[in-house]
Order: C-alpha cells, then structure tokens, then sequence
C-alpha cells in the first residue's frame, strides 16, 4: 500500500512540475500589433511552438536553465531570447521588421529574396483585403500595386474586370496578365465561362475561387521576371499563392459579414410633365398635332403621377460572405481545409450571384529527402444576369409609362405605346430567365525530391476542369418574347484542361561570395472545349420554361463546337549572386503552340537582368541615412499566343442554299491558311531603383520601362478578289512606356501605429504601325490610328448650335434640312483634302481624346491604436475619357424615348441655346465630342473599422481571437463625369474598344459588419 501511495504521490508531483515546466510568451511587431503564426523554437532540441492568432504562445521548458528561444516570421527578423528561470509572467517579444532586401517573394518557379531580386515585382498584402467585399481575387489588385490598372466592366455581380499591367499591348489578342495559381498557370478567358446563351454581361471565370484563401499575391512586371512564362508572360503575372497548414496547434477561424449595398449614383432624367412638353416640341417641329393637351401636361405634374423608372429598377441589395477554414500540421504533414458560401444580391432586382467553394491544401515530408503535395478547389457559382437591354430601356422609357397593367396576362406593361417600342424593363428583370451556373474544379498535385545538397527534383501534375451551364427563357407575354410566342435557349461549354511540369533546381551557396540558384524544366500543357446550343420556340405554354424545348412548333436551329491546343515548354533560367550586392539573372524559355502556323510554331523568349546592392557597399556603410540602395536593369522578350485555336489553318463552314425549289446544304470554305502566322512579341526593357531610409522607415521603388510589341497577332482585311473578308497576320507594332512610384512608410510606432503606403504609375501608349497600307482600324466610336493610343476616340466636332440670325444656307451642315436649333459640327475636310461645306463621317471625324488614363494611383494608410484598426484605401485615375453612349441617347430630343434634365435648356426661339439642340423627330444618334466626357475620379474604395477583443477576455472564453469589423466600400467618388460611374467599359476586356459607357450595369456603395473568430 505504501509502495503505490510513493508512487502515485511521484507521478502527481512530476504531472505538477511538468505542467509548471512551461514558457508562455506574447509575440508582436513594431507598432504593438499580435503576430500569429510565429515559429518558436527551443534551440538545440526538437521542441517547438506556434503562436496562437493573438500572438501567444506556451512552449515546454528547457531540462537545464538557461536555454535559447529563436523567434522567426516571414518578414521579420529573427529574435533570440534567453530564458533563466521560469516566470508566471509572459515573455514580451517584439519582432523588428526584416531588411526589405531579405523578405522573400514567389516568383516563377521559385521563391527570392528581394536583395537577389533583379526584376521588377510587386508585392500586395493579404492583410488589407480583410473584410473586403469582392467576388474574385483580380479585384483585389485595384489601387494596390503599381502599374496595374484594374477596370470594373459591370456592376453585376459577379462580373468581369479588365486589368492591364503596363498598358496594353495588343489589339485582337489578348491583353489580361496570366495568373499562377499554387504554380498552376491560368489566363483568365472568360468566354470559357460563357456557353453563348445569356444575354448580357459575362460572368468573371476567376469569380469561381475564394478571395479569403488567398495567402500571397506576387505581380511579375518586366521581362526578366515574366520570361521564365514566355509565350504568355507579354501582359504581366500574378502569382496567387492560397494558405497552407504549419506545423504546430491546430487552428479554426470562421470569418464573415453581412452587408447591404446601394448603386453608386442615379441619373437625373427628365419627370412625365417634362418629358410630355419635350414630346409636344418635337411633334411640332415635325409640323405635327401635340400629343398631349394642357389639361393632360397640367395633371402630369402633380405629385406622385408617371414612373421613375430608376426607383422601380433599383433596390437596396444584400451581400454576404461565410468562410470557415481548418489548418495545422505536425513534423511530417501539414493541412489547410476551407469552405466558403458568398451571395450577393444585384442592385436591379432580380439579378444575383451566388458561390459554393471548398479547398485543401495538404503537404506530407515521406522522408527526409522526398515530399508530396495536394491541392484542390471546388466550386459551384450561379448568377441571374441582367439582360443588356434593361439599362437603356429603364433610362429612356417614357416616364408617363406605367409599370404594370392588372388587364395584361402577367401583371406588367408590355412595352412603350410610342414611337419606339421600348420593352418594360421590370417585366424583363423578373420573368425574363437569364441564367449561368459554372462549376470548376482545379488542382495540382506533385512530389518533390532532393537528389543532394541543394539539388531538388520535382514533377506536379494539375487539371482544371470548368463547366458551364446557361440557360435563358423569353416568355410569350415579355416584348422580347412576343414575336415568337415564347423562346427558349440552352447552352453548355465544357473546358477540362491538364498541366504537367518536370523541373530540376539548384540552390547552392559557396563560401561567402558566390550564390547560385537555377532551375531547368520542362512542362505541357492541353485544353480541350465543347460547345452544345439547343433552342426552340413558339411554345403553348410558359410554364415549362426552358425545360421542354422539343415542345416548341418552330424549328430553331442548334449548334455545337470543338476544339483543342496545346504548349510544349522547355525552360531555364539562373541567378548567379556575388558577394550579396551584385545579381545577375539569365532566363529563356521555347514555347512550341499549336495555335500558331505550321512553320511558325516555336518562339524563343529570353531575358537579362542585373542588379547592383549599392547599399551593401563598404562605402554605404557609414551612411546612416540609408539602409538600403539597390539598381536594376534588365531586358528581354515575351509573346502572345491567345487567339483562337486553329486560326492559321484553312477552314470550311455549313453552308445552305436554295436551288430551284429545294434546299441544299453543303460545306464552303471559311477561312484562309497561313502557315507564317507567328507569335506576337513584345521586347521590355526596365531600370529601376530600390531605396530603403531611416532603417527602413521609408521604402521607395522607382521603375522606367519601355515596351514595344511587334508582330502583333492582327485581323486583318483581305481584297475581295480572295473570296475571304479578313485573316490573321503577323501585322503591326504598338509601344508602352511610363514610369511606376511605390512609397512605403512607417509613420508612427507604438501605441500608435500608423503605416502609410502609396503606388503611382503613368502608361504612354502608341499605335506604331497596322501593317502596309493600313493607317487605322475603326470600330465603332473606337479607332486604333498609327501615331494615336489604343482605345481613341472618333467623332464629329460640335460647333455650337444654329442660330436664327445665320446665314444656314451656306454653312457646313450634316444634314441638308438643318435649321435654326440644329447641331453645327465642324467642317474639317473633304475628298480632296480640304474643307468642302459638308459635314460628313467619311471626313470629318477627328480625334478627341482616349480611354487611357494619363495616370492611375492608390493610397493605402493603416492605423492602429491598442486593439483598434483602420484601413483607409484612396484610388483614382486622371486624363481618361469616357464616350457616355447613354447621354448621347438621352439627348436626342425626340420625344420618342425619355431624355435627360439637360434637355430643359434645349434651343427654342425664345431660349436660343447655343449647346443643346433643339426637340426633333430624329432617333439617329449622331456621334461627337459633346459625349467625349473626362473620366478622372478619385474614390475612397475602403474603409474599414476593427476591434479586436484582448486576449484577457479572449482567453477567458476559451478562443484566440475575435476581431468585431464595419466596412464601406467605394462609399464617396469625386468625379465630372455625368453618367453612373467613370470606371467603366461595356466592352469589358477588348483594348480597342475600352471606355464606351453604353447601358453598363451600375456599380454599387457597400456597407458591412462582419467578425473574425478563431480558436
């Protein structure tokens, strides 16, 4: 009895001294600010912590006193501490933050130091996108990085953006960066996501991926850092990286937030009394009888009579965001696993999008020397798009239209009784079907193994499969329906794409001198589409909707498609560091496509790049001002392979045709070969200056770059005497340069951190040359003119207005009944080169202005003060224009449609204006530089409030941290713009079309609270 009494009183007493042997500490950087995911180690044994999401961390004590704690995040500095005892009290352990020139980056293939660095990268912290409301992560990139100009093409959401890192380069091929996403590339084509069946803006195929799995973001700029991509590294790169699991605790964090958004701006349009008088001009300028007696004008103005029709449209609108993720690890494995739910409701009733996803991020170390890895994402995305025409119908609806008629089958007006049949734009948002569903599933797996020191091995294998599904149904009773007594569409595009990549690196460092890290490697790549479109129409009922199209009594005919293309890649590149102050990259990668001609499938793409560490310098040592000064050059060539596959090929299509009485079908050619069709290449050259002051207080990267894209991959005419109306050449050249300016500072540490960050870029584009013979390529309003930028604008030059006292008969006139009250535009040519008194489009347009913004920047400022935070986002841009379409519409004073309060001060004899025409019976819109507005705005994107509990009341509730958040997002916009955005492009991702504002789905303000829990 005695014998288990000693024994058991020894196991309490080591259980007592084992649970006391303990350190408990608290990690946090400069400004007081908690630091998870710290790495604490007990040098000289295996013993190890991670700190908890508010900086804690408990570790078991050393045997013998005294012993060594190595603290290490990315980022900072290392920091030992020596213990000698134990204490109830916690360690305080403040991390400095590391040299800039040793924080590390992703970049292709590899990871650097930014003292190795020789290129030009960009770096975005996953910190300040905390409680953002975005739907994808090429969002996030808006007014954080330099030379990224980023463009919201629609405000439904969901919707696509456009982004250009240093300009555009192309005309008809492509102009978005490539994305890496966990080191597979995808270019981000969102006619992938598109079947061809709804009608309206495209769906963004990056919307499919969770935001907040996000870990790092990594912007390739110039050559030497996109060569390593080749074929696809002409746009520029954004390397995604998504969070992974470390060794130690286990951690769970739910975030989330709920919100409510309303549209940015409204239009001021003209009431049902106003618009009755403007219809009575226009009537009587065509010699007609009013169509609205003064009694009837008289009683239009009273309150509460005729429609807004923007105030039917639009709605107050939820948003919301749920993520719930798990990760750890121990010595051997490491996890990440997330799942998120995103919907949010559209600001024009009816229109929505809604986002299931899952992720896992596993890595397993099978041995000392070899590792596998998995990652995988899911997700399923629908959206109820806006039809195109709802924006236009809703502006320029008659506002004496009612919305609804209880005689008609579905409760709603059918369309306008007046001259123009506008459809009813509430009846098409809530029963027009105008759906897509988009399911995608993306992953990568590899294993990598060490053949020796420094010597590493590795071979990943990933898909991407992206499945589109879209269905639209018009019902009887709709306008747009009506003609075939109900209309139904489906569509699927099914894209399922493979990657494999072998590469073989060498990272090495000998003596102190001499670094050197390369990598070889070889990969390929294939992707395979198919396209199916079934229709029928003139059904006996709606109800079946788009689910019984064989129930339709009028044949339609449907469509399928195919096709395939694949990349074969070698690629090499080497740094080679002296001394740590002189760096020297080579890279060159040979890309063989099959989207290119048969005697023109490879292209080569090297690059050089060399940076010097001033800074490092036995001379710099005693300059205390400076803690670091490095300079970059480099140079080299990337390419462009995004057109269509089999584009250089001779192609031949279904064809029908009527002889004597019967109708024949067969096939024709289509499209003519070219076998020389080759890669567009765009040779970049950057100069740069990396600055750090005041140890790293003050941060400054300064880059100039010159860009010229040759070759470009071009549609171009052909003479009819071919039998083809246009075909693919390597035609033409188009120049970028500018300057880019970030600014990083530490304002202000302690209890108040304050932390300022600044980015600047201008972008100087030019058509160099179309081609023999070509000097422009029009389309539209748009015009890409030799010796002018991308995205420029051609139009007629207004002149005032005529007036009754000019002598009309001999003045320039567009149209030859032009009177008193008529538009005058400025006569600027003729066929024989010189004025010749008539106004025509053929020689009188010029060009005013261009879509691309003289200059783009972002102010980022980050507050703290004990456990509050502040996030603060300014982002414009200046020296853009806008052609406002929709005013040029609002303006035409016909009567016909409604117009805009401009149109109060319109020319009438007894208001002789001299800038708004008079009212008349003409709906031609005639395009000119009245509707060429300045696009400038300056916007406060984000704001954003936290708190986040002590760790006092945290950890009496048995969690690690809860953070309490607000947000408001593009809450104030500075602009002169008068339509409903200046950050705007109907045709989305095209360049030379950019800038059109043309019934474009408005954006939103939002506001939201949400929290972040973790355990």
């Amino acid at each position: 009895m005695k014998r288990i009494l000693l024994f058991t009183m020894l196991m309490l007493a080591a259980t007592l001294a084992s649970a006391q042997e303990t350190v408990k500490g608290l990690v946090k950087d400069h400004i007081g600010q908690s630091l998870p995911g710290a790495t604490v180690v007990q040098k000289g044994t295996s013993k190890y912590a991670v700190t908890d999401p508010d900086g804690t961390f408990e570790i078991a004590a050393g045997k013998e006193f005294p012993f060594t704690l190595q603290i290490n995040l990315t980022g900072y500095e290392q920091q030992d501490v020596e213990v000698y005892e134990l204490s109830t009290a916690p360690i305080d352990v403040v991390l400095k933050t590391a040299n800039v020139l040793d924080q590390v980056v992703v970049i292709g293939y590899g990871t650097q130091k930014k003292g190795d660095l020789t290129g030009s990268v960009s770096s975005i912290s996953t910190g300040d996108l905390k409680g953002v409301p975005i739907s994808s992560l090429d969002r996030a990139l808006q007014g954080r990085a330099a030379g990224v100009q980023v463009t919201q093409s629609s405000g439904q959401p969901g919707s696509s953006v456009s982004i250009k890192i240093r300009g555009g380069n192309s005309i008809n091929g492509a102009n978005e960066p490539l994305y890496v996403i966990d080191g597979f590339p995808v270019y981000n084509n969102n006619s992938y996501a598109d079947a061809g069946v709804t009608n309206g803006p495209t769906i963004n195929a990056l919307s499919t991926l969770n935001p907040s799995d996000i870990e790092s973001i990594d912007i390739l700029k110039d050559a030497s850092a996109t060569a390593i991509y080749g074929s696809r590294g002409a746009n520029g790169v954004v390397i995604i990286t998504t969070k992974k699991g470390k060794q130690g605790k286990n951690v769970i964090t739910y975030d989330g937030y709920y919100g409510v958004q309303k549209v940015l701006n409204r239009l001021s349009l003209l009431n049902a009394q106003q618009w009755a008088l403007l219809k009575n001009d226009a009537m009587a300028d065509s010699k007609k009888a009013p169509a609205f007696s003064q009694t009837e004008i008289d009683s239009l103005g009273r309150p509460g009579v005729g429609t807004d029709w923007q105030d039917e449209a639009f709605r107050q609108a939820s948003i919301q965001n749920h993520s719930l993720s798990f990760s750890g690890g121990d010595e051997k494995t490491r996890f990440a696993l997330s799942g998120n739910y995103f919907k949010q409701n559209g600001i024009l009733h009816n229109t929505d999008f809604e986002r299931y996803s899952f992720r896992i991020n596993i890595d397993r170390d099978m041995t000392k020397r070899f590792k596998i890895g998995f990652n995988f994402t899911g997700s399923k995305s629908s959206a109820q798009v806006a039809p195109e025409n709802v924006v236009p119908n809703l502006l320029q609806m008659p506002p004496t239209m009612p919305v609804y008629d209880p005689t008609s089958a579905n409760g709603f007006t059918l369309r306008s009784i007046y001259d123009t049949p506008l459809a009813n734009p509430i009846a098409t948002l809530f029963l027009q079907v105008n759906e897509t569903h988009i399911f995608r599933g993306f992953g990568n797996a590899y294993g990598e193994y060490q053949i020796a020191d420094g010597l590493k091995a590795k071979v990943s294998l990933g898909t991407d499969i992206l499945l589109n599904k879209q269905n639209r149904y018009l019902p009887s009773t709709l306008q747009e329906g009506s003609g075939l007594n109900g209309q139904g569409i489906v569509g699927n595009k099914n894209t399922i794409g493979w990657l494999n990549e072998n590469t073989l690196s060498y990272n090495k460092a000998f003596s102190e001198d001499h670094a050197l890290d390369a990598v070889v490697g070889i990969t390929q790549q294939a992707s395979t589409t198919e396209n199916t479109i079934a229709r029928g129409a003139t059904f006996v009922s709606d109800d079946f909707s788009y689910h019984n199209l064989g129930g339709g009594t009028t044949f339609q005919n449907a469509s399928s498609n195919y096709f395939k293309w694949t990349l074969l890649s070698y690629l090499g590149r080497v740094n080679y560091t002296f001394r740590s102050k002189y760096n020297l990259t080579l890279t060159a990668r040979a890309d063989g496509s099959s989207r290119l001609g048969k005697d023109k499938k490879w292209g080569f793409f090297p690059s050089a790049a060399f940076s010097w560490n001033l800074g490092r310098e036995d001379f710099m040592r005693n300059v205390q001002e400076i803690s670091n000064l490095k300079f970059r050059v480099s140079g080299g060539v990337t390419g462009n392979q995004e057109i269509a596959p089999y584009t250089s090929l001779a192609q031949e299509a279904y064809y029908s045709y009527l002889f004597g009485r019967k109708l024949v079908a067969g096939y024709a050619p289509n499209g003519i070969a070219n076998p020389n069709l080759g890669w567009e290449q765009t040779a970049q050259y950057d100069a740069g200056i990396d600055l750090g002051l005041f140890k790293n207080r003050v941060n400054v990267t300064l880059d100039a770059y010159y860009k010229k894209t040759t070759d470009l991959l071009l549609d171009v005419p052909l003479p009819y005497t071919s039998g083809y109306p246009n075909a693919f050449q390597n035609y033409g050249s188009v120049e970028n340069k500018g300057i880019e300016l970030s600014i990083n500072t530490v304002n202000s540490e302690g209890a108040l951190g304050w932390t300022t960050d600044f980015v600047f870029s201008t972008n100087r584009n030019k058509v160099l040359s179309l081609g023999p013979g070509v000097s422009s390529v029009i389309s539209g309003v748009s015009i890409a003119q030799v010796g002018y930028p991308l995205g420029s604008f051609l139009v007629l030059k207004t002149n005032g207005i005529f007036q009754s006292g000019d002598d009309i008969a001999n003045l320039p006139k567009f149209n030859a009944n032009d009177k008193a009250g008529s538009q005058r535009y400025v006569d600027v040519s003729g066929a024989n080169g010189t004025p010749d008194g008539t106004i025509t489009q053929a020689y009188d347009r010029v060009i005013v202005g261009n879509a691309q913004p003289r200059f783009i920047f972002g102010l980022t400022n980050n507050f703290s003060y004990k456990n509050f935070d502040l996030n603060v986002l300014l982002q414009g841009q200046s020296g853009n224009k806008v052609y406002n379409a929709n005013q040029a519409n609002l303006e035409l004073g016909t009567g016909y449609i409604n117009g805009s309060t401009t149109m109060l001060d319109r020319w009438t004899p007894t208001n002789p204006s001299n800038v708004i025409h008079r009212a008349i019976e003409n709906p031609a819109v005639t395009v000119s530089d009245r509707y060429i507005e300045n696009g400038s705005y300056l916007r406060l994107k984000n704001l954003s409030l936290g708190y986040s509990l002590p760790a006092s009341i945290t950890g009496k509730l048995g969690i690690s941290q809860l953070r309490f958040y607000v947000t408001a997002q593009n809450w104030v916009t500075w602009t002169k713009y008068t339509g409903y955005d200046p950050e705007v492009s109907r045709n989305e991702q095209a360049t030379l079309t950019q800038g059109v504002d043309n019934g474009v789905y408005p954006a939103s303000k939002t506001f939201l609270g949400g929290l972040t829990l973790t355990f």
